[in-house]
Parts: structure tokens; C-alpha cells; sequence
């Protein structure tokens, strides 16, 4: 569990203890305690076997695919995933390739409805892009209408390793990956992904033998 979920949780139950012996009602004291309830759940943090295989691209988050498409940017033509996070998800994010950070940009913005599009530009936002030897992939971390907060603990320069845990977005949200145009994509539009497990592409065979010959892999 996510260490807010014990702060939340404690600080409710708290509460509760205090409405119990200043109002002896049952009816009111049940609503803290329900709410210590909530944030426990909410924070909990499961454990997830990452996939090893050369290549993979894993899902940030926890949640519900809404689109697969490519774009164009100005780096090029990218897929891009966006992933929507209800409240009922697992808000933990995840690294979705081992590699380097090379940035790491958080923007603030307003609190759209994170599955309206122009909360991919609109919103707050933190953007980290991870170099994986021959080609990276880019995520947001995009904060939606419940979500008032974005926690990232990486900083560019650092090693992460597929996976691993990198941060969460509180109460609702979404996350956009960018990956090479020439990813074979893994998913499509309705379903649902786990951060860390599920693939949402892979690099082409000949790419990966090459990049891993390289020993960038």
C-alpha cells in the first residue's frame, strides 16, 4: 500500500474515535470510518509480475484503453495509448521500458474531464520520455476532474528498470503513452490493461535482435 493510505486511513479512524465518544451515534460515526475504508483500499499498491521478453512495452497504469492511433509530433510519427483511470483503478504508475530518463517536465493546467481529448493539452501534466538504447518512449502522467495532484519520483539522468513503481495520480485520471510509429501494437480500444504486466506493444523482431546485438537492451 501507498504510504498516503495509511496516513488517510489512520488520520479518518482518528476522527471516528472522536465522533464515538463526543456523539455515541452510529450513523455518523460510520461515515469516517467508511472513508478510512476507501483511502485503504484506494492506496493499495499489488504486486505485479513484469514481463522480461526484449522489446516490450508495458502499460503505465491501470485502466481502460480509449484510444490507439497514430499521430504525428515533431519528433516524428508515434502510436499513442491513452488510458483512462477511473477511481476504482490501481493509481500507481509504472516505468514502461528499462532505460535512461532523459526528461522529466511537469506542466500546470486546468481539471477537464480526463477523457474529454483536449485534457491531453489542457490539463496538468507531467511528461517523462525514457531512452531505451535505439528507440524511447514517452508517457504523461495527465491529471483529470477528481484528480488534484500528480506525484512523480523520477528525475532525468536516472536508470529505471521496466516496471518499476515511479509515482501515482490521485483520484481518477488518465495516462498517454508515445511509442515508435513502428511498434506492433498489443491492444485495442476497450480494454483493460494492468501498469507493469500488460503489453501495449513491442518493438519488430529484426529491431530487437539488432538493438540487443548492440547490447542496449
Amino acid at each position: 500500500m501507498v504510504r498516503d493510505g495509511y496516513l488517510y486511513g489512520l488520520a479518518l479512524l482518528v476522527v471516528a474515535v472522536i465522533v464515538w465518544f463526543g456523539t455515541q451515534l452510529v450513523s455518523i460515526t460510520a461515515v469516517p470510518v467508511l472513508l478510512a475504508v476507501f483511502f485503504l483500499w484506494f492506496f493499495r499498491d499489488p504486486s505485479r509480475k513484469i514481463p522480461d521478453d526484449p522489446g516490450l512495452i508495458v502499460s503505465p497504469g491501470d485502466g481502460k484503453v480509449e484510444e490507439a492511433e497514430w499521430i504525428e509530433t515533431t519528433a516524428g510519427s508515434r502510436l499513442r495509448i491513452t488510458i483512462f483511470l477511473s477511481v476504482f483503478d490501481v493509481h500507481v504508475n509504472r516505468v514502461p521500458i528499462g532505460g535512461t530518463v532523459t526528461l522529466v517536465s511537469s506542466r500546470e493546467g486546468q481539471f477537464l474531464n480526463a477523457m474529454k481529448p483536449e485534457s491531453a493539452v489542457l490539463n496538468e501534466q507531467t511528461m517523462i520520455t525514457i531512452d531505451g538504447g535505439e528507440y524511447s518512449v514517452s508517457f504523461k502522467q495527465i491529471a483529470g476532474l477528481l484528480a488534484r495532484r500528480i506525484v512523480c519520483n523520477l528525475k532525468a539522468g536516472e536508470y529505471v528498470e521496466r516496471g518499476q513503481r515511479m509515482g501515482m495520480i490521485k483520484f481518477g485520471s488518465r495516462v498517454d503513452v508515445l511509442m515508435p510509429a513502428e511498434a506492433e501494437l498489443r491492444v485495442k480500444v476497450g480494454d483493460r490493461v494492468r501498469g507493469g504486466s500488460s503489453v501495449l506493444g513491442r518493438i519488430p523482431v529484426a529491431n530487437v535482435d539488432a538493438f540487443s546485438a548492440d547490447g542496449k537492451i
